[in-house]
């Protein structure tokens, strides 16, 4: 393996947000891709094995081309671009960074952060009806919050319509304070933060009031026909097969529907089956509906928390690979019997 050097030319307005603080950017793609790498004033040296000399360069591209449309670069922005660069998709960076969805009640852009995501958005534009199926931090609801505003801004829609299933993880609706509306909004807290975040909390009250913007427990969409309409359901792994069935034929005409869930955190009781898994099965050649399967490469909250997926996703491997070879064994010790 012969040693080279890649010198790239960084502008110093940009040198802090793309090292890092105390350099821990640069530190963090010396480490993963076992490079050296010297600034010196305007100039960026980098030292190491033919491949991986050039994969830091192309990574130090994308996040000095990021940092130059604005963006602030961060720690999953570092990684990602790293992951790129293994996979030869080091240009996938910046093409994500074009695709704008819509911007927050503060001005920030909402767009996907990875080719997962961004499959999962097209997928949105294209589809009637989507299931975006991963893990926690992959942002499967808050992109399809996005896309939801931004279908009732361009009257692509008449209304947005969010819903998920009131199950108890571990605790007692019964035991909770105030009317029925008290006791399910907590449930539905995490969807009126994103709504919140994207729209701003005096254009949702107001949409609210005028029947526009609809928040409510999955039992309250039986019995309706939800015509021109962009219907979220999350959580979706928390539902019964009756529970998606009756659901899914609510859905009327000029309407587009978003269902996300992660099949990893079930909080039905152990002898329930998941609507989630069952639609999986009976819908998944149906014409005009995507699956989307995003995984902890898609994870896009602290980068701790996609170790945390990885590693949770590690261990069920793991006890799936015992219950495997445990069934064999046991299969043969009663064929040879």
């Amino acid at each position: 393996m012969s040693i080279i050097e890649n010198i790239i030319d960084i502008p110093t307005e940009h040198q802090q947000n793309v090292f890092g603080q105390f350099d821990a950017y640069i530190k963090k793609i010396e480490r993963t891709l076992h490079v050296t790498i010297i600034s010196r004033d305007s100039e960026l040296k980098i030292i190491g094995g033919d491949k991986a000399a050039v994969r830091a360069r192309k990574v130090f591209e994308q996040l000095i081309e990021l940092s130059k449309r604005g963006n602030e670069i961060t720690e999953q922005n570092v990684d990602y671009a790293i992951s790129l660069s293994f996979d030869d998709k080091e240009d996938a960076l910046v093409e994500l960074d074009n695709d704008i969805i819509c911007r927050t009640s503060m001005g920030k852009p909402v767009k996907p952060k990875t080719i997962g995501q961004k499959r999962y958005v097209d997928s949105i534009r294209d589809k009637m009806i989507v299931f975006g199926i991963g893990p926690a931090g992959t942002g499967k609801t808050y992109l399809a919050m996005a896309m939801a505003v931004t279908a009732l801004k361009n009257n692509e829609v008449a209304k947005i319509i969010l819903t998920r299933p009131a199950i108890e993880a571990g605790e007692n609706l019964g035991f909770l304070p105030g009317d029925l509306q008290s006791k399910v909004d907590p449930y539905l807290r995490p969807l009126y933060d994103a709504l919140y975040q994207i729209m701003g909390a005096d254009s949702f009250i107001h949409n609210s009031e005028k029947g526009i913007i609809e928040v409510a427990p999955l039992a309250y969409m039986r019995g309706r026909t939800l015509d021109n309409a962009f219907i979220i359901l999350d959580e979706a792994q928390n539902t019964t097969p009756a529970q998606m069935k009756m659901f899914l034929t609510r859905i009327g005409f000029g309407s587009k529907v978003i269902i996300t869930g992660d099949k990893t955190q079930k909080d039905l009781p152990a002898n329930v089956i998941s609507g989630l898994d069952v639609a999986i099965k009976v819908l998944e050649k149906v014409d005009d509906i995507g699956f989307i399967y995003l995984d902890n490469n898609d994870v896009v909250r602290h980068p701790l928390v996609q170790k945390i997926v990885k590693a949770y996703e590690d261990y069920d491997r793991k006890i799936n690979d015992k219950k495997i070879n445990s069934k064999k064994k046991t299969d043969s010790k009663q064929k040879n019997n």
